[in-house]
This record gives C-alpha cells, sequence and structure tokens, in this order.
C-alpha cells in the first residue's frame, strides 16, 4: 500500500474530519452486503455499468478487459468496491481515501483477490502537490457530499483529468424528494445506513457540479438518473435526478 502524507497536513485540505471519522468507524463492513454498505452493492452493478459503458465509448474500447491502458483514479474510493472491478477490465487503478482505515480494508481485500491496485490514505490537494501525472478518467463518486468545500474540491479534481480525459461524477441531488428518501427513507426509516451519514445541506445540486467543472475546463453532460423499484428491489438508470444522479464531463483535448 502506498502511503503519503496525513491529510490534515494539506495547505488546502478538503477533508471534512467528521465525515473521515464517521465511515472509518465502519470501514470493517465495505465488503458485507448485508452491512450499513447495502444500498451501495444494490446500486453498484448499475453504477459500474454506467462508468463501463462511458468509459469503452469515450475511447473506443472492447473486449474482455477493455480498459488495459487506461490510468483511472477512484477519489473517495472507500472500500475499492469500484476500484476491484474496474482492475479486473483491464484498468491502472489508483484508489485514494481521507480515511485511513477504508484504505486498509480496501489493500486487504485488493490482496485476497490476487489484484494489483495503488492505494493511498490522502485526498486530492495530496494528488496535485506530489505532481501526480493526470489520468484518464477520474471516478468522483459519493464522495463530493462529504468534503469540506464541493466546490474548491471539485475544481481541484479536474486539473487531475488529462486532455480529452473524462470525469464521471455520482452523487444526490439537493431537493425536497432526496431528503425524503434518501435522508428520511434510507436512514431514518429502512436503516439501510447509520443516521446522520447525509447531511442535507452538504448535498450537491447538478448545476453546481457543473459550474465547477466548468471552471476547471470541463464540459459536463446531461445528468442521468439511478432509480430505487421497491417491488424488485433493484435500481436502475432513468431521467428523474432528483435523488441519485451520475453525470458524465470531458476535458477538451490538446490540439
Amino acid at each position: 500500500m502506498a502511503t503519503a502524507t496525513a491529510p490534515d497536513t494539506l495547505t488546502r485540505p478538503s477533508v471534512d474530519p467528521e465525515e473521515v471519522e464517521k465511515f472509518s468507524r465502519m470501514a470493517a463492513d465495505w465488503w458485507d452486503p448485508d452491512s450499513k454498505f447495502k444500498p451501495l452493492h444494490k446500486f453498484n452493478p448499475v453504477r459500474l455499468g454506467f462508468i463501463r459503458d462511458t468509459i469503452c465509448e469515450h475511447f473506443g474500447l472492447s473486449g474482455a478487459t477493455p480498459l488495459e491502458g487506461l490510468r483511472i483514479l477512484d477519489i473517495g474510493c472507500g472500500g475499492g468496491l469500484v476500484c476491484e472491478p474496474m482492475a479486473r477490465l483491464g484498468a491502472q487503478v489508483t484508489g485514494v481515501d481521507a480515511a485511513e482505515a477504508n484504505v486498509k480494508t480496501a489493500s486487504v481485500h485488493a490482496e485476497e483477490q490476487g489484484l494489483e491496485i495503488d492505494y493511498r490514505h490522502g485526498v486530492a490537494e495530496q494528488l496535485l502537490e506530489a505532481g501526480e501525472p493526470p489520468f484518464d478518467v477520474v471516478l468522483n463518486l459519493e464522495v463530493m457530499e462529504h468534503v469540506a468545500d464541493p466546490h474548491a474540491f471539485l475544481v481541484d479534481c479536474t486539473k487531475l483529468v488529462k486532455p480529452g480525459g473524462l470525469m464521471i461524477c455520482a452523487t444526490i441531488n439537493r431537493t425536497p424528494k432526496a431528503f425524503a428518501l434518501a435522508i428520511v427513507g434510507a436512514e431514518w426509516i429502512m436503516g439501510w445506513l447509520p443516521r446522520g451519514t447525509h447531511r442535507f445541506a452538504k448535498l450537491v445540486k447538478p448545476a453546481e457540479i457543473r459550474a465547477a467543472l466548468r471552471e476547471g475546463g470541463m464540459e459536463m453532460s446531461e445528468p442521468v438518473g439511478v432509480l430505487y423499484n421497491p417491488l424488485n428491489d433493484q435500481f436502475s438508470l432513468g431521467e428523474d435526478i432528483a435523488v441519485n444522479y451520475m453525470a458524465v464531463a470531458q476535458k477538451p483535448s490538446r490540439n
């Protein structure tokens, strides 16, 4: 496992200490589909399919390991639920998380699976300050609603994308419907996540993401909704972006 300077020593830390502590307490449960991360396990197949198809279409890739040759950064990687599938598809994956416990969990699980993934304890600003070469794809999944300053965080993340590369974002919208379903429903009633996992004021609207990415020189496409059907207990893609949504942004190629 790669090591790095502690996140709180950065000149511009995006990390929210309360959020790091929250997810550190849950780190051991990442790979248990019946744990506090049950919603992510349910959501992951749809999310992974969207990510794979988007990358393959953008770069014109196909085959059993279509992502071979691509460098992918998963910022806020948690326990590695996305890093491992990306590695199996052939990508050279770097996973970064501000919670050291998450990185340790991810590293141990990847080793058990025989996967080589570059896991690091840190944040986006560290990569920039260390002069990390930009990536073909930056995955920004369910993390921006947990950082101290989402706008600054997203602008920093754009600097980690190569010209011609992609950033794929996934988060929860700041709407009354999201409050009712993602917070009251999922946390208070269903108990899918511990109460307080999401704070309504920290949720991020698509227009806010678009503005930050544009400031960083990237253009975001129209977001796609991720919908939950309680009748079949499954997630699917759709047009309704009022709760969960994903969006793709592209950095122009150099002339």
